[in-house]
């Protein structure tokens, strides 16, 4: 066992994590690439603000916990190491990555460069762009290891790129894309960055000024452990003030007469009157939970599971795993010979083992260049034990001693 692994291993206490998630007690959780489990400060918030607002009145609830639901800002600044008026939140990730994107002007004759991981939603919403404007969607190339490749990015600059658009850990696979090279590339070049942390927030440290990234956008329900329904966007002042929302109301933007409006002043003209508190309480609370742990404890024992599942699979002869780049992340995507995915997923919910299936729809272009199949995906966080990696290994090695038909 590595050094890294043994120092994750006594800074973390795992059976307190373990008492503060009541999930445990029913499953193996290995879908948090997914939605991970929630522990009891995120789940006691919702619930205890639900409850108020049942006995007070939902404008009544807000009002009174307006402090703590301001704090949201704060405590997600202190993930993103920017300023609260640099945040804003939304009802999920990928409308905070819509709500930013579709706010860019475009014009015959642009580039947009990406990568070819990219999660499908951004990819589709290039495509409709393109049609719209005429831009060009263009891939960057890949190194040896199929992580994107930085010198490959920067041959590609001209005056026609008007944004590079990247996802960080893309769906499935285990590859990091190198987003700090990318970004010194954008800003060197005075580009456009626009960087998808969506399997980043809750696994690895996240500093937007050393990613380099204009804006930023991830979700809530992943490895940050907050509730489904929960986004978030970063976007760098500079260039906040250029940029408005394709979409105001009266949050947004309030009337300053008549015939005007004004923008806020900072990233919360992206947001809309009506939202969630509940749940923003819980993000807020989810957040604040990493941050007590340590994002540096988190990703080292993320490494060190999945570095251990990563290997017993690999081990075992009827097994394919499809993660590609080093270092890898807390995603590993795997098939077994004879089996559907879709099938082994079922087989170990069978033994209470919390996977998903990722089809190659998720990561399109990605998918046709390496003819993926669909692969089952297991996503350990920190508070999973070696027991449950045993576990998961063993029930894939029982597989072989079953007959091959499908489930």
């Amino acid at each position: 066992m590595s050094e890294v692994s043994n120092h994750a291993r006594k800074t973390l206490d795992i059976l307190r994590l373990r008492a503060d998630t009541p999930g445990v007690k029913n499953r193996n959780h290995l879908n948090n690439a997914g939605a991970s489990l929630m522990p009891n400060p995120v789940i006691d918030a919702v619930i205890g603000y639900l409850r108020r607002e049942g006995e007070i009145g939902g404008y009544e609830a807000a009002a009174e916990a307006n402090s703590s639901l301001e704090g949201t800002y704060d405590s997600l600044a202190t993930l993103l190491g920017c300023s609260r008026d640099e945040v804003a939140i939304a009802e999920n990730a990928t409308i905070a990555w819509q709500r930013a994107f579709y706010s860019l002007s475009f014009a015959p004759g642009d580039r947009i460069l990406t990568a070819s991981a990219e999660f499908a939603a951004n990819y589709v919403a290039f495509l409709q762009v393109a049609k719209r404007t005429g831009v060009s969607i263009e891939i960057i190339p890949n190194d040896a290891s199929g992580v994107l490749d930085p010198g490959a990015l920067a041959k590609m600059i001209d005056a026609r790129v008007r944004l590079i658009a990247v996802t960080w850990l893309p769906t499935n696979g285990g590859l990091i894309n190198p987003a700090a090279a990318v970004g010194q590339i954008a800003r060197e070049n005075g580009i456009l960055y626009l960087l998808d942390a969506c399997q980043a927030a809750g696994q690895i440290p996240i500093d937007v000024n050393s990613l380099g990234c204009d804006i930023l956008t991830a979700t809530g329900r992943k490895f940050l452990r907050a509730p489904r329904g929960t986004g978030f966007m970063y976007m760098r002042k500079s260039v906040l003030e250029t940029i408005e929302p394709a979409m105001i109301d009266l949050y947004g933007a309030p009337c300053a007469g008549v015939d005007r409006y004004e923008l806020r002043p900072d990233a919360r003209r992206f947001e809309t009157w009506e939202k969630n508190y509940s749940v923003r309480l819980g993000l807020r609370a989810a957040v604040d939970y990493a941050l007590q742990i340590g994002l540096e404890n988190i990703e080292e024992r993320c490494n060190y599971l999945s570095s251990k599942l990563r290997e017993g699979l690999r081990e075992m002869p009827a097994v394919t795993v499809y993660d590609i780049g080093a270092p890898l992340a807390s995603i590993i995507s795997f098939t077994v010979e004879g089996w559907d995915a879709s099938a082994v997923m079922v087989y170990l919910t069978s033994k209470g083992i919390n996977v998903s299936v990722s089809p190659p729809s998720s990561t399109p272009v990605d998918a046709c260049a390496r003819h993926l199949p669909p692969v089952v995906r297991a996503s350990p966080h920190y508070y999973n034990t070696e027991e449950e990696i045993d576990g998961i290994l063993e029930a894939i090695a029982g597989l072989r001693a079953k007959d091959k038909r499908k489930l």
